[in-house]
């Protein structure tokens, strides 16, 4: 699900598309996926994943414009982080632990 973000008057809007969900689901039934998901784990893909992401969009799409907001504004805080954010110190520690082993004498 692709969301264009949109700055008017100081506001942040985002614009939901679903092209992208579709264009996602037609890729996944393309012999190129299929083999190389074939290939990489022994079967082939069923596609499921897309469908519901695209149903979802298209779910979203038949909902007031606040809601929608409410509802992508949650998700993206649901969202984990993918950086660990760490205080110097146990950057420090961490790095260490981690490549301590070369500042020694061979």
């Amino acid at each position: 699900m692709s969301t264009e973000t949109e700055t008017s008057s100081g506001l942040q809007k985002q614009r939901l598309s679903c092209s992208t969900c579709f264009d996602a689901l037609w890729f996944c039934y393309s012999p190129v996926h299929q083999m190389q998901q074939y290939y990489r784990l022994g079967v082939l893909d069923n596609c499921s994943e897309k469908w519901n992401v695209l149903y979802d969009c298209l779910r979203l799409k038949t909902k007031r414009s606040t809601e929608v907001q409410e509802i992508l504004e949650t998700r993206d805080r649901a969202k984990p982080h993918i950086w660990t954010i760490r205080t110097p110190e146990e950057a420090a520690s961490h790095w260490k632990e981690l490549f301590g082993h070369l500042d020694e004498p061979e």
